[in-house]
């Protein structure tokens, strides 16, 4: 079986596309979540079941909330340049510039969320007290990063092997 009749990478590309559509769906109940602290904060407040007074500091909280929305396009850049690189996969030529490119790309948007990450664990950490604490998952992560760093790496690689392809194709 050749590996673009694997069936992993049509899996890959459905999976790919429905993570694309449930970060926006996610995007959407953020931003819909926003907007209701600010129209009606005490029914939202009651909705969540958070006693209105005796939570953390809402600004904190709306902070998180914009910061998770600043999110959205760089999960949806993430994914949008994997689905690219798949279909190089099911074209039979992944190793080309473009890819590299793109590698590069997920790379500078997978360290922008882990910058988020950990800016919106600070906050998290500065209004969460001991009778109401906030407990999210965010902040430092070692994998985050060095999931940021092999991207890199990856990134460099595709770009000297696509050179090495093209000097070897010159050559013949």
């Amino acid at each position: 079986m050749a590996h673009r009749d694997s069936p992993a990478l049509p899996i890959a590309y459905v999976m790919l596309r429905i993570l694309i559509l449930l970060n926006w769906i996610g995007g959407a109940a953020v931003l819909a979540l926003l907007v209701s602290t600010v129209v009606a904060e005490a029914w939202t407040m009651k909705a969540l079941g958070i006693d209105p007074g005796n939570f953390p500091p809402m600004m904190g909280l709306r902070a998180i909330a914009v910061l998770g929305l600043v999110a959205v396009p760089f999960n949806y850049a993430i994914l949008r340049k994997l689905v690219q690189i798949v279909e190089t996969v099911r074209q039979g030529d992944p190793f080309v510039a473009a890819n590299a490119y793109r590698l590069q790309s997920i790379a500078i948007a997978l360290l922008c969320l882990q910058l988020l990450s950990m800016v919106i664990g600070f906050i998290g950490e500065a209004i969460s007290t001991p009778k109401n604490p906030v407990t999210l998952d965010a902040g430092f992560s070692l994998s985050g990063w060095l999931a940021v760093f092999l991207t890199f790496v990856l990134a460099r690689i595709f770009a000297e092997g696509t050179l090495m392809r093209e000097d070897l194709r010159g050559t013949i």
